[in-house]
Parts: structure tokens; sequence; C-alpha cells
């Protein structure tokens, strides 16, 4: 799932991108306020990570503008500042978590996932549907309780539709959610994905509603 990065210190950026890289995330990064500001309001993130101590724009009035804007994605605040009476700012301007420095990194990954989860209606770490079961945590599919090898890219597409398990997601959402912003891709690089995992999963777990997208059906449905 794409991640929009906001920090301005490299060296931490580049820490917890690849933290979250590590992690399964698809990260794109932004450095300054005006930048952030722009691409949460006009591309499809899965979450934010969002530094307050920007240039051009400080983090709080990103959020607020974003907002303000009608998105909705969560956003984790990541910050150096302290002060409880911020935090609280911070949440009053749309925040869903926070995170003080200094952090380890498998926190972050553990409260960016459960943001996520939550954000698609999913209460749990693991996710169970027919005999297939996720565990988002360990960033693995078994199947009738036989561990399946998926690759970073086959397991993102899995995960991605059995959190949004009962809704129809387009290819662009997910093209969008699965690749940088900056790698090339084929226009059918989706439907080349989706065919790789039916080969290794069966063909009924992920339907496809042609001229819509991909769905998975919730358990019992």
């Amino acid at each position: 799932m794409r991640v929009l990065l906001v920090e301005d210190d490299d060296r931490v950026g580049d820490a917890v991108a690849a933290a979250l890289e590590a992690g399964g995330f698809v990260v794109e990064r932004s450095r300054d306020g005006e930048d952030a500001w722009f691409k949460g309001d006009t591309e499809n993130y899965a979450a934010v990570v969002l530094d307050l101590g920007l240039p051009s724009m400080d983090g709080l009035s990103v959020l607020r503008r974003w907002r303000a804007a009608g998105q909705r994605m969560p956003v984790l605040i990541l910050t150096a500042r302290g002060d409880w009476s911020e935090r609280v700012e911070g949440i009053d301007a749309g925040a869903d978590d926070y995170l003080p420095k200094p952090f380890r990194m498998e926190e972050l990954q553990a409260r960016l996932r459960a943001l996520i989860r939550r954000s698609a209606g999913q209460a749990s770490a693991l996710i169970e549907i027919g005999c297939a079961i996720l565990d988002t945590r360990r960033m693995s599919l078994s199947l009738d309780g036989v561990p399946i090898h998926l690759s970073p890219q086959e397991y993102r597409l899995v995960s991605y539709l059995m959190q949004h398990a009962g809704r129809v997601v387009s290819q662009l959402e997910l093209t969008e959610q699965l690749y940088a912003q900056d790698f090339e891709r084929d226009s059918n690089a989706v439907e080349v994905l989706v065919g790789r995992v039916r080969r290794k999963l069966g063909a009924d777990l992920i339907q496809t509603r042609r001229g819509f997208g991909y769905l998975v059906e919730p358990d019992g449905e």
C-alpha cells in the first residue's frame, strides 16, 4: 500500500522510508509542507506519516487543510515535539495517531498497519476469508493452513483486496497502491499480477468485475 512520508530531515526520512519499504509499503517522499499538501490533496494514499516541523508550511497547517478539503486518509504525526498540549492539538487537527521521536521502527510499522486496517474497517491483524488467512503483522498468507509464498508485490495485492473485502477495487486504484509513482509499469501490470496470484491461490478468492475492477467477497458472502 502506498504511504506518503513527509519529513524534511533526510537522515530520518531515509531511515523511515527504508523501514516502511521493508515492512511492505510503497513509500513516496515529500520534504516540505506545500509539496506535502499538494500530494495529499491530489493523490490517493493508504496513509500519511507527517512530521510537524516542515519548511514552507508546518505539519499542522497541512493536516488542517487536508481535513478541510475532505481528505480522510489516516495520518500519523511523527515529531520531536513531546509536549502533551501539542499532541492534543495534533489530534484535534485531524491526526489519527501520534508518535514522538525517538521511536522504534517496529512500533512505527505496527501503528501504521493498525491505522490502515481500521480505516478499511478491519480491527484484527488476522483477516480470515474462507480458507485464506492473511497475517498483516508477519506479511504472510496461508491457504487451508498451508503457507503460500508470495512475492512482495503479490502480497501487497492480496493484502489490499482482503483488507477492502466487499468493495470492488478499480485497476487504477490498485496501480496507485501497488507501484511507486515513478515506477515504469505496463498498462496490464495489474492484470498480469492478478493472474500470477490466481495460479497460486486458485481462481475463487479474487473475482473480476469486468469494466469495474476486482473483488474479494467477505467471508460468508
